[in-house]
């Protein structure tokens, strides 16, 4: 990638935005004594940087200078400093010499030499004209240079924020981000279109992905897992739409998840004697309601001295295990071809001697081969669908059935699912963002053209609190499984009281 291209623009387009850009007096010192500083230091609370999404923006020129890289502490012309970065970006491309370019093209493993490089350019640039900034300004401004040669721009303090969990940036003018389980908006912007598409092409290059108006949409991921999403024109209106799902980056254990309220001890005690004891175990529910999560805890159950297999889309599962083989679905290149979907990484697991099969989400006829892999030995195999209820995730399954093409009776893909799941987890996003395992429910079997389904533990919600919370308990329905048997065939022993008794989790 040549240094034009790391820049995000090129040299003619550089020059002529900062020309075209002539605010009067902008090399005035800004009067910050009319507007509030942000309270929050660089490495301090993050509150202060985004503002909620029922406050709508008042005006585009002032803002928070945290706006253009979510750290500053004083408050700048936002035009001012996007024209400051240009003017520097200009400079970069016109003197830097051929050492320094080969500086640059080492990296992130040369980061604070890059760093010193451009804060040299960037006092050049201060001592030919009368740029009002204080010392933090300034650091903040090369960190934010350094993020555009280096990393993804703009995105980077939002990537590097721990308590951002996804970040949806709806064309160059509006990212959003979702922290605590609330929707927030960023005073983070790009450039441009242009600038967008220069870190949307950045994101795609290392996976040898591509985005245009022939395949204007894709999934990707981040070096750190992350998920990431991108549709461009014409398919979206607004310009390029950037969707990125963050993960931890700790692995989250079941210990994390009875902490965060998403189910209780009874429950994860229940859950882990129902993975060691090889239980077929579907977790259902909504977009962000946590699936993926509750599916790579899940697998942390797995033993290790069994062979896994995984299958998604774009990898996402982190398991903990060593002996895991990760398989990844291709899309079809430039020509249309060359593409494997997730049936046929399904079909070719059965021929690696998997102990168990775990498919990051099914959604069309791969159903009808996981669930023959269920039905043939493959015990404890885990997967994901969407739906929005355990009774719902059945008709779902039967659906995606036949979208494999065969013309198979309704009672007969029933049997097939039957038959295959022994269990189904439903988890839900509830009003205050919290995500709760709201059923775990055993799937029995067939009663006529019925598949009977009964509840083994539930999430009761009891009333919202003042402050908006979900105030609810967590319950046993007293009823003992059909598969109880499977736990003795394994050697796994429950806890005599499990099935006891109600309000087992107390209030959450």
């Amino acid at each position: 990638m040549s240094l034009l291209e790391r820049l995000g623009k090129t040299k003619e387009h550089a020059i002529k935005e900062v020309e075209q850009q002539k605010p009067e007096d902008w090399r005035q010192p800004a009067d910050k004594s009319s507007v509030p500083r942000s309270p929050q230091g660089r490495d301090g609370d993050m509150q202060g940087v985004y503002s909620r999404v029922e406050a709508p923006k008042q005006h585009h020129h002032t803002q928070m200078a945290s706006a253009f890289a979510g750290r500053r502490t004083a408050v700048v012309e936002l035009d001012q400093i996007q024209e400051l970065r240009l003017a520097i970006h200009r400079r970069i491309v016109d003197e830097m010499t051929v050492t320094e370019q080969m500086l640059l093209a080492q990296g992130e493993s040369a980061r604070e030499q890059i760093k010193a490089l451009i804060s040299s350019y960037f006092e050049k640039e201060m001592a030919n004209n009368s740029y009002s900034l204080s010392r933090a300004e300034r650091l903040s401004l090369v960190d934010d240079i350094c993020d555009e040669m280096l990393g993804l721009g703009p995105l980077e303090p939002l990537l590097k924020d721990p308590t951002i969990t996804e970040i949806m940036v709806n064309g160059p003018k509006d990212v959003f981000v979702e922290r605590e389980g609330k929707l927030l908006l960023s005073d983070t912007r790009f450039s441009d279109d242009a600038h967008l598409m220069s870190i949307i092409e950045r994101i795609l290059a290392p996976l040898g992905r591509r985005v245009d108006e022939s395949s204007p949409l894709v999934d990707a991921r981040l070096s750190d897992g992350s998920r990431v999403n991108i549709i461009i024109p014409p398919l979206s209106l607004v310009g390029p739409v950037v969707t990125i799902r963050k993960f931890s980056k700790k692995a989250l254990g079941v210990e994390d998840l009875v902490r965060f309220g998403t189910l209780d001890e009874n429950m994860a005690a229940f859950l882990e004697a129902c993975v060691k004891a090889r239980l077929n175990i579907l977790v259902s529910g909504g977009t962000g309601s946590g699936k993926t999560t509750t599916l790579n805890v899940l697998s942390s159950f797995i033993p290790a001295t069994e062979r896994i297999v995984t299958i998604e889309d774009a990898a996402e599962l982190r398991l903990q295990q060593r002996h895991v083989v990760t398989l990844e679905a291709r899309p079809a290149n430039i020509e249309g071809t060359g593409a494997v979907t997730i049936r046929d990484l399904v079909r070719n697991a059965l021929r690696m001697r998997p102990d168990r099969i775990i498919v990051g989400e099914v959604r069309t006829g791969e159903a009808l081969d996981m669930l023959q892999a269920m039905n043939t030995g493959h015990d404890g195999s885990l997967t994901t669908a969407h739906a929005n209820s355990p009774r719902d995730v059945l008709s779902r399954l039967e659906t995606m059935t036949l979208m494999a093409g065969m013309e198979l009776p309704v009672r007969a893909v029933r049997t097939q699912v039957s038959s295959a799941i022994d269990l189904i987890l439903q988890q839900s996003r509830i009003k205050d963002g919290s995500r709760k395992i709201t059923h775990i429910t055993e799937v029995q079997g067939m009663e006529g053209d019925t598949i009977i389904l009964q509840d083994l533990f539930r999430y009761v919600q009891d009333y919202i609190d003042d402050n908006g919370k979900s105030v609810g308990h967590f319950e046993s329905t007293g009823l003992q499984p059909a598969f109880m048997d499977k736990f003795r065939m394994n050697g796994v022993e429950l806890p005599y009281n499990m099935f006891g008794g109600t309000g087992k989790g107390g209030r959450k």
